[in-house]
């Protein structure tokens, strides 16, 4: 079979988008991207607040669900995963955070050599291009971040009026020299539009003669010649095809995906793979495991004066705010529905961060409407107050099912494993706590909506949080970067251990989870394994 492309990037996602503007850059390389899901090209993944018309999407939206967790009170979580070009960075809420030098220092420790912060900043920096309010650029990458700060509703200030009656620091830009304490959430927009890696990146690499994309592709598996990776066998609107590829296959699905593809080509737990009927490539048990994930709690509140809900819950506040969006690419309809938050620490003896915090002036329902799920601002003032801890130890898994790309995957998130994890869960609600209970919340407050965080003790905060904490849709891991294959997946060029011409380049990679949105690290982690293939060839 003669091979038609130099490089098969499977998953048009987050990462997989980067990979194709810049391994074709050159015009030297011929680049397939092969994406599962359509296009991408609902208004509503354009427009930064239209994340909650993508939430429950299942044109755009996998809608995985995880296994029932005892620690979470029986429950099954909801895991909603992109689907169509961009990938989870279509539907995500649009916080930019890079993470903080130590999550980056960590990898590294963890066996994922030159991938510490000195390096991973100098990516950072090629790969943005920072905008002030007024429209000042600094640096010149593709990558569009947004300063919102002239933006953001008045009722913000009460959240920053009490981490100053607490002592807590203040942080200018969560992604500059001062990372940690309250801060406004810089956002990846351009123009008042949704700045994915599929606009900033894959659209221009999408007009150059060596790149082709094709969606509605489902992966079925990859072939090997020996220990050397060279075809992709995948599914196109009923049609079987395969497709070798020249120089390298790299796999981009997700941390959910990718996982699933190597255990469907032979490449997992041995035992789980005879079990479903396939034929083991190569014994893997890592393949699927060390999955962690953010799991975060909101507590809602109603408000005392004026929040997000009086300008977009009536009729004529949506027709302003949809006019003033059309007019001006401004407003709330151009901002994340996160507008602010920060790293913290949850007590003063702590040698790092531990927290994330959020702070909504906006609250919702979710209510069932025929075959969709609809998100609704209340009819009343109210805002939201939450937290994730940031360094989870609980591991879980994520494994196939089935030997049939498209059965949905087992997913075990072994959430609040361990004790230092529900020690977290606690020392998060008594930070909040002390937030809510502080002169500027309290005069916020009307009333609690729901369970009410002023009056609970240690035990009712663990066990509010196992009722109703959620992933934050961070999942990462399940394809670690480690130095050899008995600790890894892949090696710190992403090369899948014990093959050539293999390489998964996606959040999976992540030796551990970044201590906070993990998008921003998984397009840098993209461009970096860009420059590391291209410097092999």
């Amino acid at each position: 079979m003669t091979a038609e492309y130099d490089f098969i990037i499977i998953g048009a996602g987050s990462a997989g988008c980067v990979l194709a503007e810049r391994l074709s850059a050159s015009g030297r390389h011929k680049v397939l991207i092969l994406e599962a899901g359509g296009r991408g090209r609902s208004p509503w993944i354009a427009l930064p607040l239209g994340y909650g018309k993508t939430f429950f999407d299942a044109r755009v939206n996998w809608k995985y669900q995880a296994e029932p967790e005892d620690t979470l009170a029986g429950r099954e979580a909801y895991w909603p995963r992109g689907k169509g070009v961009g990938g989870s960075g279509s539907i995500n809420a649009l916080v930019y955070a890079r993470g903080l030098p130590d999550d980056f220092d960590d990898w590294e420790a963890a066996g994922a050599t030159g991938w510490g912060w000195e390096t991973v900043r100098q990516t950072y920096e090629a790969m943005e291009t920072n905008v002030a309010p007024d429209g000042t650029r600094a640096d010149s990458g593709a990558m569009h971040v947004q300063d919102v700060s002239d933006q953001i509703h008045p009722v913000n200030r009460h959240f920053f009026a009490a981490a100053r009656e607490l002592g807590l620091p203040h942080s200018e830009n969560i992604n500059g020299e001062q990372q940690e304490g309250a801060t406004i959430y810089r956002i990846n927009t351009r123009g008042g539009r949704r700045n994915s890696s599929a606009r900033a990146f894959l659209k221009p690499a999408l007009k150059r003669a060596n790149v082709t994309l094709v969606t509605g592709a489902m992966v079925e598996r990859i072939g090997f010649d020996g220990r050397r990776a060279t075809t992709v066998h995948y599914r196109c609107r009923g049609v079987a095809k395969t497709l070798r590829a020249g120089r390298e296959i790299i796999l981009s699905a997700g941390s959910v995906t990718s996982p699933r593809i190597l255990q469907l080509s032979g490449i997992g737990p041995a035992e789980h793979l005879k079990s479903l009927g396939i034929m083991p490539v190569m014994d893997a048990p890592h393949v699927g495991g060390n999955l962690q994930d953010h799991l975060g709690i909101n507590y809602y509140f109603r408000a005392t004066e004026r929040t997000l809900n009086n300008e977009l819950a009536p009729f004529l506040g949506k027709v302003r705010a949809a006019l003033r969006y059309a007019l001006t690419r401004r407003g709330p309809l151009a901002l994340s529905v996160n507008q602010c938050g920060g790293y913290f620490r949850s007590s003063e003896g702590l040698n790092r961060v531990d927290q994330q915090l959020y702070f909504n002036p906006v609250t919702y329902t979710t209510t069932p409407a025929g075959t969709r799920t609809v998100i609704k601002p209340d009819p009343f003032a109210g805002f939201i107050l939450g937290f994730q801890p940031s360094r989870p130890t609980s591991r879980g898994r994520i494994d196939i099912r089935e030997n049939d790309p498209l059965a949905a995957p087992l997913i075990r998130p072994n959430s609040l494993a361990t004790s230092e994890d529900r020690a977290q869960v606690i020392a998060g609600g008594r930070l909040c706590q002390r937030l809510i209970r502080s002169n500027a919340l309290t005069a916020l407050v009307e009333a609690a909506m729901g369970p009410d965080l002023r009056q609970m003790d240690d035990a009712a905060i663990l066990e509010d949080f196992r009722q109703r904490s959620s992933t934050v849709f961070h999942p990462v891991g399940t394809c670690r970067m480690g130095k050899d294959a008995a600790t890894s997946v892949v090696d710190p060029a992403l090369r899948l251990h014990g093959f050539d011409g293999l390489r998964v380049v996606d959040a999976s990679v992540f030796p551990n989870v970044t201590s906070a949105n993990t998008n921003a690290p998984t397009m840098m982690l993209a461009h970096r394994a860009a420059d590391l293939i291209l410097e092999g060839l």
